[in-house]
């Protein structure tokens, strides 16, 4: 109730701040290229070349998230049902970038990145849970060592398109490398 009172306030008293800080109408003094920023105590103008536009790799990360919850199917390429690579393949295809369709051509693709060093948008290789071979990937939604959270198809417990963590002892045991699909 505060916070909605608050806002009232702020609204309220918005316009005479606008008019005081613009010297007149906001829409007679911003240039073109301008916009007003509002952080609850000041008023700013900002160019909008600073404001920061999606990049590629949100813009990547975002449509994976609109994915969740699809459910896991083996071989599968489409929101009815992905695999771990199908997720990843449709994902970047959505964006014409070609990436591949099986999880274990990711040994050679890609330019291997330090965890540390990865970005949201990067590709995350794991081991097959039943085999010592690569046999699962995911995309990088929230950068951070070895606690990298990453969404991917699961076929385990939770059956779906899902966000998950490499400091979960089943991926960070078979977490094998990282790799950059876009530079």
């Amino acid at each position: 109730m505060k916070k909605i009172l608050r806002l009232v306030a702020i609204f309220a008293i918005l316009p005479i701040t606008l008019s005081f800080y613009t010297q007149g109408s906001p829409k007679d003094s911003l240039q073109e290229d301008e916009v007003l920023v509002y952080d609850e105590t000041s008023l700013i103008l900002e160019p909008m070349s600073s404001m920061a536009l999606p990049t590629l790799r949100d813009s990547i990360v975002n449509f994976g998230r609109k994915l969740l919850g699809s459910p896991y199917a083996a071989a599968g390429c489409s929101a009815a049902g992905f695999d771990c690579s199908g997720f990843v393949f449709y994902v970047f295809k959505h964006f014409s970038i070609e990436v591949p369709r099986s999880s274990s051509l990711y040994k050679n693709f890609g330019t291997e990145v330090p965890i540390g060093d990865v970005q949201i948008g990067d590709v995350l290789v794991f081991k097959s849970p039943t085999r010592n071979a690569i046999g699962h990937v995911g995309i990088v939604t929230k950068p951070n060592g070895m606690e990298t959270e990453f969404v991917h198809a699961t076929s385990g417990k939770a059956y779906q398109v899902a966000v998950s963590s490499l400091k979960l002892d089943g991926y960070k045991n078979r977490f094998i490398k990282a790799v950059d699909v876009l530079d």
